[in-house]
């Protein structure tokens, strides 16, 4: 084994991703996999989860788990949590990836409930999945979180104002977790910026290469070019990093 593979080898090592039955969520499951991880698929739609996790053992050998969760509703994460260490006795990684964004004609059209639906899937979850997952991790001896974010946080648009107050919330969220969980658990944000997913598809083409058009590589990423910095925080890579903020957006100004 070189030096780069056995600084990012996750063998033995279990991580548990939401939002990992497509998408940014699945490319990063696929790659936690690639690095010998067994890996825990966990979205609203068992189906999608069962498909990804038989694809990444026949792709990889390793063993995957599907397990249907809504992470915006705080009573169903612990039994999530429960049914990993059930299924494998120990948790390595937890990536909050799980996400929504919806879209909305203005802003006086935001309801209470799309509020509420945005800020418990992108904040509140994350937070309980957090404390649950990083209180066993910590007792084990030690993990990693790893919080997926958007540079919409930082550069929020008129279009997506509730997504981007519960993304800063989820950074302020890192800092908070990585001083409690700490020094046994490193809690980081992977912070992404414009990728091309199924999300994507609909989105006008000229718009699109009009928003990138001032940043430094002037294009949109593909999900495969997250990974790297995934596996660099779940990884030993990463042993002095926490608290901290990756950020992965082509170089946005």
């Amino acid at each position: 084994m070189g030096f780069a593979d056995e600084l990012f080898d996750l063998s033995g090592r279990v991580v548990l991703i939401t939002g990992g039955s497509r998408g940014l969520g699945r490319e990063m499951a696929f790659a936690a996999a690639r690095c010998g991880a067994h890996v825990v698929v966990a979205s609203r739609d068992l189906d999608a989860c069962a498909a990804a996790a038989r694809e990444i053992t026949e792709a990889t050998g390793v063993a995957a788990m599907a397990h249907r969760v809504h992470v915006g509703r705080w009573d169903e994460l612990p039994g999530l949590v429960d049914a990993v260490y059930d299924r494998f006795g120990r948790l390595d990684a937890l990536v909050n990836n799980a996400g929504i964004s919806p879209e909305y004609d203005s802003l006086d059209a935001v309801t209470e409930k799309l509020f509420d639906v945005v800020v418990n899937l992108n904040l509140k979850g994350p937070f309980r999945l957090s404390v649950l997952a990083g209180e066993r991790m910590a007792a084990a001896g030690g993990g990693a979180i790893v919080n997926v974010s958007s540079t919409g946080s930082i550069r929020p648009g008129p279009a997506i104002v509730p997504y981007a107050a519960a993304k800063a919330g989820l950074n302020a969220l890192t800092e908070g977790l990585a001083l409690a969980l700490g020094p046994k658990v490193r809690v980081n944000t992977l912070m992404a910026g414009p990728f091309h997913t199924a999300a994507t598809r609909h989105w006008d083409p000229e718009r699109l290469s009009e928003g990138v058009r001032g940043h430094a590589l002037r294009r949109i990423g593909t999900p495969d070019e997250l990974t790297g910095a995934l596996l660099y925080l779940i990884s030993d890579a990463s042993t002095y990093t926490s608290g901290s903020t990756l950020r992965v957006d082509g170089g946005i100004p």
